[in-house]
């Protein structure tokens, strides 16, 4: 892991924000008054990587990552590791009560292409792809960087008052740092590897063995037959040649005699097809009959023709039905119309006397009413008076004549004024009764006289209509009219009955005709097909003559190919029999060479059987020779798996033990130890060596105590920290050249004070070497110190100073 941007933002004592730029950075120190926030930056870089920092005890205690009097802070690192951007966020919020919180903490992997000179905002903003958010964080972090957060403390930053912490730990901690920095899980998943090979493996010989198991004719001897078995069938199908182009030549002949055969069957069947049709001897009868009805009928349909025309005209001549019609239908009109005329006026004179009699009652039911008006308004009146006098007084003014009231007046109670009123509204009901009934009648008196006035102007139009009219006479006429229809009627029928058999008698003769002409046709085609075995020409004047013509010449045409075709039979019997007295030698002789064909096959499909046979027999040879060399290559592979299995169970075996991995850590905690005890030796001028004990842990070696081996434990705290250090640098060295990966490397290392304890020898030899470990350009060594004479040669410094507001931090020139 190598920082590459730090920025703060009230984090600590760093109340502003603030960015620190490390891109160019290789080996600086952080100097300044103490408590002016040094160790904050380093804290900042932890927190931003794991959450917590070694100085606030427990890992997770977070409170004092926020500034006293801030409510929020924020903290982001960019780094690279193992080749790779990343950036980390952790942004921290104090709510009401003043407990702080993890607001958002984000891992992105960024993208490398953006210049590390570029402002922070460009840094942060190049996600190739987020990594991790929240509580998964942390554990990202630990798998990017390879270090968890107790050994990131132990060989990355190396805080205040721990620098001892690798030096005294136990040696099951060391080795579990040590099996963290050189990657030493990856031999237990190559052991697994191995497993997972050997059984691949053991399966992949088992297959091979197996298909070898399972091939047949793979050896010399199979071989040997099958090209013994091609010969033989190649030589035989050479001899069948000849054979066979003989009995292609007997099957043409047998061809040719069948198609003979056959044509003089066809010849004898068509002669045998000709037949006089049963209807030919009376067809011309029949034409003649149909003819001469057809002659009859014309005649008798003009008769009928000229009788329709004589009732149309007496039909004419005995006037319009319609117009006889509508008249006495007027006449019983005008009888009906009289007599509803006299019926509405009855009831017209009625109405109007019903009306009148209403309106009287109309006029005593208005009168009644004004009656009870009256009464109402009298007993209102009275009651009015009753009042008035119940409040007068002697003496004082009269309200109605305004004189003084000398005697009060007696008035006797009042009749109840809520009778008069349901009396007036009774007397009011009755008023409107009367009214609508009146209205009512007086309306449907209006109606029936209008009814009567209508009805009379009708019966004055049909008077003017009928007016000399004779009903008698009328009816005569209609009579005699419809007489005339129905003769017409009749008439009209015989003539359709007797067109209708005319019709069938000339469809009738039109069929006959047809059928003639078909039976011509017929007699054409029969002998066109006979034609050409010298059939006579035809009489075209009779047909049921030429029928007859013709059939005496196909009897003696039929005796002559009967003869024929006795003949072709013979000849195609004695054919048959040689050639398959020829195919049956030839089946034979096949079968001894085990090519089975039917007796009955044809030469063609005796070629392709043999030529089959032939082929199957190349195919087997060239199958035995595949699987004689497949049965090679399985051998081969089978043998290079099962070396394979058991080179692989070897190194199971080898790998399964948990000494292999105390083993390596073993050899690897030597070797750091033998670089940190060159180191030692520099430092402390030659009195101090480191070597490992029996047990594993860590010893010094005294020269001033004539090389006395002891505990690193009882050296001084000055001696401890040379000790720390030699041993923290070699880690920082040669983790790297350890690991069993390329992916582990200590790209980083952060040394946070105890350079004052050094005496000003040690001091050079301690600067010296920094300055080496940072020389090589692969690694960013960080210093906090207060010890000017170390600073003075760390190329870059950062000072840290802090006021009222908080601390500050400014690159400054050497």
């Amino acid at each position: 892991m190598r920082p590459l941007r730090l920025h703060l933002s009230d984090f600590g004592s760093f109340r502003e924000p603030v960015t620190v730029d490390f891109a160019d950075v290789d080996y600086f120190a952080l100097v300044g008054p103490t408590g002016a926030g040094k160790s904050t930056v380093i804290d900042a870089i932890c927190f931003a990587l794991y959450g917590t920092v070694p100085r606030w005890g427990r890992e997770n205690v977070i409170s004092h990552a926020l500034a006293p009097s801030a409510v929020s802070g924020k903290v982001a690192l960019v780094f690279e590791s193992s080749g790779r951007r990343h950036a980390v966020v952790r942004a921290l919020q104090r709510d009401a009560k003043g407990r702080v919180h993890t607001k958002e903490a984000r891992l992105d992997e960024l993208d490398p292409a953006v210049p590390v000179t570029a402002g922070l905002d460009d840094l942060l903003g190049a996600v190739l792809r987020p990594v991790a958010e929240g509580d998964a964080v942390t554990p990202e972090v630990q798998r990017v960087t390879g270090l968890e957060y107790r050994f990131f403390t132990q060989c990355v930053v190396l805080p205040q008052g721990r620098f001892a912490e690798f030096l005294h730990a136990q040696p099951r901690e060391r080795q579990d740092l040590l099996v963290q920095l050189l990657d030493a899980d990856v031999y237990e998943l190559i052991r697994q590897r191995a497993v997972r090979e050997e059984e691949a493996a053991k399966q992949a010989a088992s297959f091979a063995r197996n298909r070898l198991a399972r091939l047949a004719d793979a050896d010399e001897a199979a071989e040997h037959d099958a090209q013994t078995r091609l010969a033989a069938l190649r030589e035989l199908a050479e001899v069948a040649r000849n054979e066979l182009r003989a009995l292609r030549g007997r099957d043409d002949a047998l061809a040719a005699l069948r198609q003979e055969r056959t044509a003089a069957r066809q010849r004898l069947a068509a002669l045998d097809a000709l037949a006089m049709p049963p209807d030919v001897p009376t067809l011309a009868d029949a034409v003649r009959q149909a003819g001469e009805a057809i002659t009859r009928m014309t005649a008798e349909v003009a008769r009928l023709a000229q009788a329709e025309q004589q009732a149309e005209d007496d039909l004419t001549r005995a006037g319009d039905k319609s117009a006889l019609a509508a008249l006495l239908a007027a006449l019983d009109d005008h009888e009906r119309l009289g007599r509803s005329l006299a019926a509405a006026r009855a009831a017209a004179e009625s109405a109007a006397t019903a009306a009148a009699g209403l309106a009287d009652s109309e006029r005593a039911a208005g009168e009644a009413l004004a009656g009870a008006e009256r009464a109402r308004e009298r007993l209102r009146d009275a009651h009015m008076a009753a009042d008035l006098a119940s409040r007068l007084k002697v003496g004082e003014p009269c309200p109605t004549c305004l004189r003084a009231v000398t005697e009060l007046p007696e008035h006797r109670a009042p009749a109840e004024l809520g009778a008069a009123e349901r009396a007036l509204k009774a007397r009011r009901d009755e008023a409107e009764r009367a009214r609508n009934e009146r209205r009512r009648a007086e309306i449907d008196a209006a109606r029936i006289q209008q009814k009567a006035d209508e009805l009379g102007g009708q019966l004055a139009q049909l008077t003017q209509r009928v007016s000399g009219a004779d009903r008698d006479r009328a009816r005569h006429d209609l009579a005699a009219v419809e007489a005339a229809e129905e003769r017409l009627g009749k008439a009209r029928r015989s003539t359709r009955t007797a067109s209708g058999e005319l019709s069938r008698a000339e469809r009738r003769a039109g069929e006959l005709r047809e059928k003639s002409e078909r039976s011509w046709r017929e007699l054409d085609a029969a002998r066109d097909r006979v034609v050409a075995l010298g059939a006579p020409p035809l009489d075209r004047t009779d047909l049921h003559a030429a029928w007859a013509s013709l059939l005496n010449w196909r009897e003696k045409a039929a005796r002559a190919e009967r003869e024929t075709a006795t003949g072709l039979a013979a000849d195609l019997a004695t054919a048959e029999r040689e050639r398959d007295e020829a195919r049956s030698a030839l089946v034979t002789r096949l079968a001894r060479h085990e090519v089975e064909v039917t007796a009955d096959a044809t030469p063609e499909r005796i070629h392709e059987t043999l030529a089959g046979s032939v082929v199957r027999a190349e195919h087997r040879l060239a199958r035995v020779k595949e699987n004689r060399l497949q049965a090679e290559e399985l051998t081969t592979h089978a043998a290079g798996k099962e070396r394979e299995s058991r080179v692989a169970h070897e190194l199971t075996l080898l790998l399964r033990a948990n000494a292999f991995e105390r083993w390596l850590c073993a050899e690897a905690l030597e070797l750091l130890v033998a670089e940190a005890s060159v180191t030692l030796h520099d430092l402390s001028g030659g009195e101090y060596e480191l070597v490992l004990g029996d047990k594993g842990e860590i010893e010094v070696i005294d020269h001033g105590e004539a090389g006395l081996r002891r505990s690193v434990r009882t050296l001084s705290g000055g001696e401890t920290f040379q000790a720390s250090l030699a041993l923290a640098l070699a880690l920082s060295s040669q983790v790297a050249g350890l690991a069993a990966t390329a992916a582990r490397s200590l790209d980083s290392i952060f040394l946070d004070e105890g350079f004052g304890t050094l005496d000003p020898a040690t001091l050079d030899t301690v600067a010296t070497t920094l300055e080496r470990l940072a020389g090589g350009g692969d690694r960013m060594v960080g210093l906090v110190t207060h010890v000017p004479a170390l600073a003075d040669r760390v190329p870059v410094r950062f000072e840290v100073t802090r006021d009222a507001r908080g601390s500050h931090l400014n690159r400054v020139a050497p």
